[in-house]
């Protein structure tokens, strides 16, 4: 039998880009949102971003996990986790926007929300929201009691 080859690797995070966050908390879903409105808001198609927080629920990272259509997006719990434990996030907030402007959650919304809060639970990284954004709006599951 011949041998297999197994390579070895680092893992590594590749910082882009960053800006400055005055409140340095993200206190309530406002917060979140006007973090995120400006990677969101204007897209064409819909996008999935997931903000990073450390312990004190001050964000230190962001990453657009998925590019979709105009009306979906395909999200993996692993593609979210990744950079979570890449970036010793101890807790995440999700984000997406709807280019339709509707931020009413869809079902499939729900459904992967609640899917990535059951293996946030598994890993230790708490999911604390989950918010649709729409044209200078934004709806919170949290809020809404979804979440």
């Amino acid at each position: 039998m011949r041998a297999k080859k197994v390579d070895i690797i680092t893992l590594k995070v590749v910082r882009e880009s960053s800006l400055l966050y005055k409140p340095r908390k993200i206190q309530v879903p406002e917060d979140a949102f006007e973090l995120i409105r400006s990677f969101l808001e204007d897209a064409d198609r819909e996008m999935f971003t997931v903000i990073y927080l450390n312990t004190k629920n001050e964000p230190t990272a962001i990453h657009t996990v998925s590019v979709g259509t105009l009306n979906s997006s395909l999200v993996h719990p692993r593609e979210v986790f990744k950079a979570a434990v890449l970036v010793n996030a101890a807790s995440l907030i999700l984000a997406h926007n709807h280019p339709s402007n509707d931020v009413q959650p869809s079902r499939e919304d729900i459904e992967i929300t609640r899917k990535l809060v059951d293996a946030g639970n598994i890993l230790g990284v708490q999911v604390l929201d989950h918010i649709v954004v729409g044209s200078g709006r934004f709806r919170s599951m949290k809020n809404a009691g979804i979440l």
